[in-house]
């Protein structure tokens, strides 16, 4: 019997992220081949994106936050890698944006619903409501069945947070309700317990409304997220491994391998 091929998982590097072979770690645990790849290799067109079955947006500092938010990122998206990027989700392929990368699919308007950069407006990721860098450990509840990197999820999530401009804002009000009534809010911060953070710092480290802490778009197959649940992958990652369950992020890496295994 043949042994079936491990999926290539892309991995996006831009000037100043930090956080790639982080993600190519827990890609790998997960049973991925991952690919970190140089942003200008992708504009040299060295890359064919067909050959991935995954793609990953990862964490870091990208361009140095010039412009805020994972902008510089997001106008790569927008101006040299469209068609690419939107032919990827659009084959229903898992991407995954985490932290930098999460506000770069937003501000290029592959997230929330991913039909135009004109539809990013209706949400942001802004600056934290405590004014300042927040880097600390908390807990995610997966929410979202439509999403296919939280789907079949029961348990908890633990793993830290690291940003500056972390707190995803809607528009309006009802545009956040809407994003937890349909299954597009992935996953909300929780108190350690699993409860209802209720806003409360610091289980919501930012602000965000209604605690959420990753989206997916319609179709389920893009999540971004602001924590960083590559960086629990294993328990000597654990600030204190002396208390409590554990509670690892290598789960959401592992259904999105699982996917493209079963597409």
């Amino acid at each position: 019997m043949t042994a079936r091929r491990k999926p290539r998982a892309l991995i996006l590097f831009a000037p100043g992220t930090n956080r790639d072979q982080d993600a190519a770690a827990a890609l790998d645990l997960a049973g991925a081949e991952p690919v970190v790849c140089p942003i200008k290799y992708l504009r040299e067109e060295r890359v064919d994106w067909s050959a991935y079955q995954i793609m990953v947006i990862p964490g870091g500092f990208s361009y140095a936050d010039a412009l805020g938010a994972g902008k510089l990122f997001a106008l790569d998206l927008i101006h040299y890698f469209y068609d690419q990027a939107h032919t990827f989700v659009s084959a229903g392929k898992p991407v995954l944006g985490i932290c930098n990368g999460f506000q770069a699919l937003v501000k290029s308007g592959l997230l929330p619903d991913g039909e135009s950069e004109d539809q990013a407006h209706t949400v942001t990721l802004t600056f934290n409501e405590s004014n300042h860098f927040e880097c600390r450990w908390v807990t995610l509840k997966p929410v979202s069945e439509r999403c296919l990197w939280t789907r079949g999820l029961r348990q908890l999530i633990e793993c830290p947070v690291a940003h500056g401009e972390g707190n995803f804002t809607a528009a309006r009000p009802e545009i956040a309700r809407a994003l937890l009534d349909t299954g597009q809010a992935a996953l909300i911060y929780t108190q350690p317990d699993g409860s209802a953070a209720n806003g409360g710092y610091p289980h919501n480290p930012n602000g965000s409304m209604l605690d959420i802490a990753g989206i997916c778009n319609p179709q389920g197959n893009v999540l971004g997220l602001m924590p960083h649940p590559e960086d629990n992958i294993h328990l000597f990652q654990k600030p204190d491994r002396s208390k409590g369950p554990d509670h690892p992020g290598l789960p959401l890496f592992v259904n999105g391998v699982r996917f493209t295994n079963e597409a």
